[in-house]
């Protein structure tokens, strides 16, 4: 069975949105208003009366008029019958990102604590040009490549600072059983994250102690902001895409010092992540996080982007699963433990209620591409364009010796 429409499918033009719609003249004979023969409407039938030409009245949108279509598509040009967006078409048509080996520190190397400086456009395309920005891309498109193919479960390389990260991530998992959420009357934003947060805050030291070597305790200074700010904002009490970048810029913080090497990039995958993953799932399920930055119905996802790309490459080349299989119940509960594209779908069903086109249409619209490659290929670019690229989301961004602005 074809999935349902989605709100994209539709040729309605949004200058007709606002025109009344053709209303007949009360009477029982005329079905109508017949035009001027010499008119010539958009829409026309010819009229059984006169033999003349009739206006048909415009489809009506799908969408609501609350949640208005997004100014970029970027898996597939646009089926909405909108004006020429040049820069939207200038991004569908940039390259996919490709990856890039991780430049590695030499020793001594002084570390600085991290600071804000994107303020401003202008202040992004500075930092879209620079090497640091290119080469933490393409630290993201070597995880990806590092997955593709290759199913959770599959054994890897795991090395002992992997195995610490993943007893830190179950350490804090461990905390949010420790701090329960507290009655309210707030539907979002539960105030005991905040005591879950405050307990990061005072730990985040010696969790960082217990895998940096001597020779690099210095690089606290630097690693530690962005680890704290991997897990949400303890003062608005919210999670989005920019926080879990956080979380990505720290990965590559250790892979820059030498700590993360290549051949661990797939167990960052598939233990560190989804660690990570399930840690957040749970903060924003317990704590009842406010999406950060969410693009609604119209986004990729409420809080999180990456596990998308890193799932999307896991599918590539697989002989039964295609972008549309999203759709079929069956796929999704039997294969959700093994790919992460397939659990970030089974987390949508299960947090959000009604039609899946409805409350995902950009999901949706990506089930309809034909092979996981160019969805992979697509969320990358994607992925540049409306985090990487955004002010409201890199404003908050960090910039130390690892990461230079």
């Amino acid at each position: 069975m074809e999935p349902p429409q989605s709100p994209s499918s539709t040729t309605k033009k949004p200058d007709d949105q606002n025109e009344p719609k053709q209303t007949p003249p009360p009477s029982t004979t005329t079905i109508h208003h017949c035009l001027p023969h010499s008119t010539t409407p958009t829409t026309t039938a010819t009229c059984r009366s006169c033999g003349g030409p009739a206006e048909i009245p415009p489809p009506q949108p799908v969408w609501s008029e609350m949640s208005p279509p997004p100014n970029y598509r970027p898996i597939r040009a646009p089926a909405v019958n909108l004006p020429p967006n040049y820069s939207q078409q200038a991004i569908i048509l940039t390259p996919v990102p490709k990856s890039q080996k991780v430049s590695v520190i030499s020793l001594p190397h002084e570390f600085q604590s991290p600071s804000k400086m994107i303020h401003s456009p202008d202040d992004i395309r500075h930092f879209v040009e620079t090497d640091s920005a290119n080469n933490f891309v393409g630290f993201i498109v070597s995880l990806s490549e590092s997955i593709r193919g290759k199913k959770l479960s599959e054994p890897c390389h795991e090395s002992e600072i992997l195995g610490c990260i993943c007893s830190i991530m179950d350490t804090l998992m461990c905390w949010v059983d420790e701090i329960p959420p507290v009655q309210q009357s707030a539907r979002y934003g539960n105030y005991a994250f905040r005591d879950w947060s405050a307990r990061l805050l005072a730990s985040s030291e010696d969790l960082m102690l217990k895998f940096l070597p001597e020779e690099l305790r210095s690089s606290i200074v630097e690693l530690v902001p962005y680890f704290t700010d991997s897990f949400g904002n303890s003062s608005r009490i919210d999670y989005g895409t920019g926080h879990e970048t956080n979380f990505a810029a720290w990965l590559y913080c250790l892979a820059r010092m030498g700590l993360v090497k290549e051949e661990d990039y797939q167990g960052v995958v598939s233990r560190v992540f989804v660690k990570y993953l399930n840690l957040m799932r749970k903060l924003q399920t317990v704590y009842s996080l406010e999406p950060a930055g969410s693009h609604g119905v119209w986004g990729l996802d409420d809080y999180h982007f990456l596990p998308f790309i890193f799932g999307s490459s896991q599918l590539i080349d697989h002989k039964y699963i295609k972008p549309k299989s999203i759709h079929n119940q069956d796929i999704v509960d039997n294969f959700a433990e093994e790919y992460l594209y397939i659990s970030c779908i089974a987390f949508v069903n299960k947090v959000k209620k009604g039609p899946f086109y409805e409350h995902s249409p950009l999901l949706n619209d990506i089930s309809g591409v034909p092979n996981w490659n160019k969805v992979n290929g697509g969320l990358l670019k994607m992925y540049k364009a409306e985090v990487l690229e955004k002010v409201p989301i890199m404003q908050h961004f960090l910039f130390g010796s690892l990461l230079k602005w």
